[in-house]
């Protein structure tokens, strides 16, 4: 499993959208991107994550960031989520979980004394230079899009000066 810190250069990859086209990070070299892992489509948190994000799109894009979600769900899971709660995110499909892994998020979750693998909510702001800025790992929903907001805000204005 990897230990990724910030600081470190995010791993590259590839995956498959909602459409089911290829996605790649390194595409969008020279933006900064928000990069979250969740468990699984249309649950209560990772609907309300979701939202979250979606309500700050237009916050996110004027600061030149892109909302990039990855869950082990299909692409057509996604298509689905996406209609169904009108999301303006990218979602990527990793059912293979090599993404999940090479982020370290696909852990040993435990629930009612059950052992199973899992994806833990994460994310990951990653900056233009593909450089890893800030992690949030183990992340509560509450709030938690408007603290990526108001950090990816601080980086930003960071390197401006």
């Amino acid at each position: 499993m990897a230990t990724l810190k910030a600081g470190d250069l995010s791993p590259d990859f590839i995956l498959d959208d909602a459409e089911g086209k290829p996605w790649r990070l390194f595409d969008n070299a020279g933006k900064w991107r928000v990069l979250y892992f969740y468990p699984r489509d249309n649950t209560s948190g990772c609907t309300t994550e979701a939202k979250d994000f979606t309500n700050l799109a237009n916050e996110f894009e004027s600061v030149g960031a892109v909302v990039i979600g990855v869950s082990a769900d299909s692409s057509a899971s996604h298509q689905k989520f996406i209609k169904k709660h009108d999301l303006k995110l990218t979602l990527l499909s990793d059912p293979e979980h090599r993404v999940l892994e090479s982020y370290g998020v696909w852990q040993k979750k435990k629930m009612a004394g059950r052992e199973y693998m899992g994806i833990v909510r994460s994310t990951f702001l990653i900056g233009p230079d593909g450089v890893i800025k800030k992690i949030w790992p183990k992340v509560s929903v509450k709030g938690h899009a408007e603290q990526v907001f108001q950090d990816l805000v601080d980086h930003v204005s960071a390197d401006q000066s």
